[in-house]
């Protein structure tokens, strides 16, 4: 693989004038921006509809997209939304995102659209019902029952619960038009987002997604496939997803996710991943598959646990998973997130594999490693990685550097060989030492370009309340940055080589 660089910027973190970002021109603006950097990569976090606590890694469906995301103006365009209206809609100052006013108000904008949607025939629209009808009958059924009944699908009437054909039948003639308003958001969606990937890939960017190991237990994959998880008669969750204790969290971390039954998955030649994986690459160029260790071992926590200190370890299904996966879809771009606690057993996966891990700069400086043999301090990384300053879940890299303590801070300015530097300088210092790395691939946040502190932290994990919600300013994304990304991507052979035909100006 040639030497390259790019980009982690979450959709919802750009710039656009309707409360999030979106598949709006600043998108496609800040793909130009890319371009001008000499990158070649835009890493994004996964797109799927956000639940309770607004996470992408806790999303309604492995398969649907964020409604978030739809550029109003362009349904303006459409004339299915009249200007004025999106203007006097208020979704937030736009400063931090305010999810609740997104939901409360441009959800209906987005209903008032559909109705008008209606009033002709788009043959587009009906095509993208037949040929998403795998996935989107199960999805768009489920959020239009979990409306009625306001609450988790296990709470429902047991005949719609339990998927019963005569209540299956009555729910999808009864409630057609609100199961039609879900089928047209996605439908929109998967349109915008396509143009826009598109722009991207002809300007010679690829997209990195983002893949969830788990999926939620409020979701249409467990509500229509319950043999794939660990569910009792009751269909509840009989153990759960999370992590042991660690120097983070004393009690560990319950996320809350139902476990797959890795036996029937084994059974079924991965049929279900296989889907899943599959249509990934029909959204992303590159996939990152998230907590790629629960593969040789996964954390099982019993469902009634009061935290993670009952877990244990168990086998995941290893080399047969993947080795079926290259059987079934051929070779692909994957990256594997491998950070965490490393065993043996992982190591062996990764590099069985062939695909390459990620290292995080900011794990590298452990002071009580004395003998310099970490796997994340840069000198002992190889070709086939990707290097990061950080990640969403991580401190931006300035906001680190502030806060490690004294014989952190030494042990960096001893490594670097730069005893003199301030913090700022210690943290553009480490991005360009992320650059200068053997690894592949460089991949920088964009509040680590902007050297901002902790306040533009993407997520704070065991926490909510304030996290997704950071945004760039559009004036922050400036010639002058762009230019000073592609110096240093120059500087280390990480240039992106220009596409061989241009493509337009981000304009709509």
């Amino acid at each position: 693989m040639k030497r390259a660089a790019g980009v982690l910027l979450p959709i919802f973190s750009l710039p656009s004038p309707h409360g999030i970002g979106c598949f709006s021109k600043e998108a496609y603006q800040f793909v130009d921006f890319l371009a001008k950097a000499g990158q070649s990569c835009w890493q994004i976090l996964p797109l799927g509809p956000t639940s309770y606590g607004d996470s992408p890694y806790q999303s309604y469906s492995t398969y649907a997209g964020n409604p978030y995301f739809i550029d109003l103006d362009e349904l303006v365009k459409e004339k299915l939304l009249k200007k004025a209206e999106v203007d006097a809609c208020d979704m937030g100052d736009g400063e931090k995102i305010d999810y609740a006013k997104l939901y409360n108000n441009r959800i209906p904008l987005l209903k008032t659209a559909y109705e008008r949607s209606l009033e002709k025939e788009d043959p587009d629209f009906e095509e993208f019902k037949k040929d998403q009808a795998w996935w989107l009958k199960d999805y768009c059924m489920f959020r239009a029952v979990k409306e009625i009944f306001n609450d988790r699908w296990d709470k429902w009437a047991e005949d719609i619960r339990y998927r019963w054909g005569n209540a299956m039948e009555y729910y999808a003639k009864t409630y057609a038009k609100e199961i039609g308003f879900h089928e047209w958001m996605q439908y929109k969606f998967l349109q915008q987002w396509k143009k826009l990937k598109k722009y991207a890939n002809d300007k010679g960017i690829k997209i990195i997604g983002d893949i969830p190991i788990y999926v939620a237990y409020d979701s249409p994959d467990v509500w229509a496939h319950p043999e794939l998880f660990e569910l009792d008669e009751k269909r509840q969750p009989v153990n759960v997803a999370g992590c042991p204790p660690d120097g983070f969290s004393a009690d560990g971390q319950v996320w809350g996710n139902p476990l797959y039954r890795w036996e029937h998955h084994r059974n079924t030649g991965f049929d279900w991943w296989s889907g899943r994986i599959w249509y990934c690459f029909q959204l992303y160029d590159v996939v990152r598959i998230d907590h790629f260790r629960a593969f040789d071992e996964y954390f099982s926590i019993p469902a009634d646990a009061p935290s993670a200190k009952s877990g244990q370890w168990k086998k995941g299904p290893g080399m047969d998973f993947f080795n079926t996966m290259k059987w079934r879809l051929g070779e692909r771009d994957i990256i594997a997130e491998d950070l965490g606690y490393m065993t043996d057993g992982v190591r062996r996966l990764v590099k069985d594999s062939g695909y390459p891990g990620m290292k995080v700069i900011q794990f590298a400086f452990d002071v009580t490693d004395v003998n310099a043999k970490g796997d994340y301090l840069p000198h002992n990384y190889t070709p086939n990685s990707v290097v990061y300053s950080g990640t969403h879940d991580n401190e931006t890299i300035y906001g680190w550097v502030k806060g490690i303590d004294k014989a952190q801070k030494k042990m960096v300015r001893e490594y670097l060989n730069r005893p003199g530097m301030n913090e700022e300088e210690l943290a553009k210092e480490l991005v360009r030492t992320a650059h200068a790395a053997v690894s592949d691939l460089c991949v920088i946040p964009m509040q680590d370009y902007l050297l901002l502190d902790n306040s533009a932290r993407v997520n704070f994990p065991s926490s909510m309340g304030t996290n997704w919600q950071w945004r760039v300013k559009k004036s922050e994304l400036t010639a002058a940055l762009a230019k000073e990304i592609r110096t240093v991507s120059q500087r280390y052979g990480r240039l992106a080589e220009a596409p061989a035909a241009d493509s337009k100006k981000g304009e709509k």
